[in-house]
């Protein structure tokens, strides 16, 4: 059951946050050979004076020993 969340700045169209979402999960059922009916996919859009409190902390600090991609920023 595969879940998967973004957040990102906001600034995208639905359009382009349907098609982000269709690209993963077809990668994703591709790769890890799960059913489409057993994904989820949430997009938050997240203003930027709030990252670092709301994602930037929580999500990527304290949790880099999971991140498969690191950013290559810090904060």
């Amino acid at each position: 059951m595969p879940h998967i969340s973004i957040k990102m700045f906001p600034g995208r169209t639905e359009e382009e946050k349907e098609r982000l979402a269709q690209a993963i999960l077809k990668d994703l059922v591709e790769i890890t050979h799960c059913s489409e009916n057993s994904v989820s996919i949430a997009i938050e859009d997240v203003p930027s004076s709030e990252w670092k409190a709301e994602v930037y902390d929580p999500e990527i600090q304290a949790k880099l020993d999971t991140l498969y991609k690191k950013p290559g920023y810090t904060m």
